[in-house]
């Protein structure tokens, strides 16, 4: 077992055990463990045991039991024990937002609420409202938020579906008969929740019997729908499967149909009939019938006098229209990334060392490194002090002489998560933002603002001429937290104007701002910066991710702050420092 898969252990025993009994300092030493051995990532707990976490003092007792019980037997008998007593319908309580396990374990106490029906009739007959700490609001708040469940379905993110996906394509290839398979669907197109996983596979013999084959071996619990070569599968872990198997020469077109969305798809075919083609079956045919071979989907939107359109892009907003005018951006790649500007460490809410952090980054191949940890105002997120920056700029100008002296081309840039206040302050004074090389500014408090209230305050953020990126700039948080009220537009269009960048925040569970807000940002010449919001090395994965929605928002390298060499990131920011009292224009043409 890794760490990665140790850690999570860890964080479900926390959940558990504050839905359990609510022992505090039990619950804080499972969380604190499960941070110190996530930082590990993919290092093999046993190894980690005897390494890095030898003598940990972040690892109470009772984590470590956990830890060599995962060892032992590949699972932890506290974690089977919880997950026995605890009825099952608490655990599905936890995806309400805003009903933590504390919360939850409250209404089980007073009401006895164990599933989401009985929650919803408490919520709608005043049982609620009459709980101590809820009231009417939370009430409220509560029935908002099951409707929005029930909206977004059984959606995960994509990060989750994408670790699923792959394992399920991995057990498939193992399959004789296959002889080709891809992931397709929405989690190819890098939508932000996916409902399903669509898997599209190349078969000698007979696709249906190659599908029902495979249905078999990938353990799945049901059909659900298709037959024959395409089947809706039901796994036993509740995750949907649509498969499709075709025969090698139909695979490009279906692969390509699969993966939607299907405005593009249908665009696309409209398009080719207009050139006297057809399509049917997984098949190209001319005028005369006869059908075209094509080998893969660059091949097929060459033959149909297109740009290729990038399967992020495939949305049916535009790009087909775009791809015949030979108009259709070409987007930003992770590899067009030369840095990271959001970044955490030990000093507030990371896990690891401002050099562990840089060498990691050096090694994804970036040139420079953006420290930002959280301000002073932040205190739950461990905010720095005027005195703890001090101490962590000398760190940086020390670790910055490190690499010069072994001839590494690397930087550390000193940058701070500043909190907007509810005032449109940023958080410290103009002299003290002075000392940093760039400013995040980002709302962490006071969401409940209405909508002019919270524009407000972030277009007066803007007008600091110290703010360098707004961060996170709705504060959603997937499938957990609505985006703040705020008139996106009216920020995208100032950000632009006085020269700050809008951050595209690249973890999975924000994608803040979103693919649509990108394209506004493009039209409006506003900068973006892809921000891995990384606080371990695992962070700067978020990058792939954070590339991939820039591109689906029609994205270029040029739109994105942090493509730039570090010096040019230094000169945006001074730029907008030394602009502040004139009439310029900083968007981009």
């Amino acid at each position: 077992m890794n760490c990665r898969d140790a850690a999570h252990a860890l964080s479900q025993i926390s959940v558990l055990l504050e839905l359990h009994h609510g022992d505090t300092d039990a619950v804080k030493a499972m969380q604190t463990a499960s941070r110190v051995v996530s930082a590990l990532g993919d290092t093999e707990l046993g190894a980690a045991l005897e390494g890095a976490l030898a003598g940990a003092e972040a690892l109470a007792p009772a984590a470590l039991e956990v830890l060599r019980d995962l060892i032992a037997s590949n699972s932890a008998s506290l974690l089977e024990r919880l997950q026995e007593e605890i009825p099952e319908g608490l655990l599905e309580m936890l995806r309400v937002p805003g009903l933590g396990p504390a919360r939850i374990r409250s209404l089980y106490e007073h009401l006895h609420i164990e599933s989401l029906l009985e929650l919803e009739l408490a919520a709608n007959d005043g049982r609620l409202a009459a709980v101590p700490k809820f009231g009417a609001k939370t009430a409220d708040k509560v029935r908002k938020a099951l409707a929005d469940l029930r909206a977004t379905g059984a959606h995960v993110l994509w990060q989750h579906a994408r670790a699923e996906a792959e394992r399920l394509a991995a057990m498939m290839r193992a399959h004789p008969d296959v002889l080709r398979l891809e992931i397709a669907g929405s989690l190819r197109r890098c939508t932000e929740l996916v409902r399903d996983v669509d898997i599209v596979a190349a078969v000698r013999g007979s696709p249906s019997v190659v599908a029902a084959s495979l249905a078999q071996s990938c353990g799945a619990q049901e059909v659900v729908g298709g037959g024959g070569r395409t089947l809706s599968l039901r796994l036993d872990n509740g995750v949907r499967v649509d498969l499709a198997c075709v025969r090698p020469e139909q695979f490009t077109l279906a692969w390509w149909r699969a993966t939607g969305n299907a405005t593009h798809v249908q665009q696309v075919i409209t398009h080719a009939a207009a050139l006297g083609y057809s399509m049917a079956l997984d098949e190209l045919r001319d005028r005369t019938g006869t059908i075209v071979p094509i080998a893969d989907e660059p091949a097929f939107y060459a033959r149909l006098g297109l740009m290729y359109v990038p399967p992020e892009q495939r949305e049916g907003v535009g790009e087909v229209d775009a791809a015949a005018r030979d108009a259709l951006p070409v987007g930003v790649e992770e590899a067009d990334l030369r840095g990271a500007l959001h970044c955490h460490s030990q000093y507030s809410d990371g896990s690891t060392s401002i050099e562990q952090m840089a060498r990691a980054a050096r090694a994804r191949g970036l040139c420079y490194l953006g420290v930002s940890d959280h301000s002073q105002s932040n205190t739950y997120a461990g905010g720095l002090s005027r005195d703890r920056i001090l101490e962590q700029h000398a760190e940086i100008d020390a670790i910055n002489a490190k690499f010069a002296a072994e001839g590494t081309d690397f930087r550390v840039l000193k940058g701070i998560e500043a909190d907007i206040l509810p005032c449109g302050r940023v958080d410290y004074d103009a002299a003290f933002l002075d000392r940093f090389d760039f400013v995040i500014g980002s709302v962490h408090t006071r969401y409940g603002m209405n909508a002019e209230q919270m524009t407000n305050r972030v277009l007066k953020a803007l007008d600091d001429p110290h703010l360098t990126i707004l961060g996170h700039p709705t504060g959603r948080l997937l499938l957990t937290r609505e985006p703040y009220a705020i008139d996106l537009h009216a920020v995208i269009e100032k950000a632009g104007r006085v020269g700050v960048a809008i951050e595209l925040n690249a973890d999975p569970h924000r994608l803040d701002i979103d693919w649509k807000a990108c394209r506004i940002a493009a039209e409006k010449g506003t900068m973006v910066s892809i921000g891995p919001d990384a606080h371990s090395p695992q962070g700067f994965e978020n990058l792939e991710l954070g590339a991939a929605i820039a591109r689906k928002g029609w994205l270029e390298p040029r739109h994105v702050l942090n493509t730039r060499s570090a010096d040019e990131v230094l000169a945006f920011a001074r730029a907008r420092r030394a602009a502040a009292s004139s009439v310029q224009d900083f968007r981009i043409e």
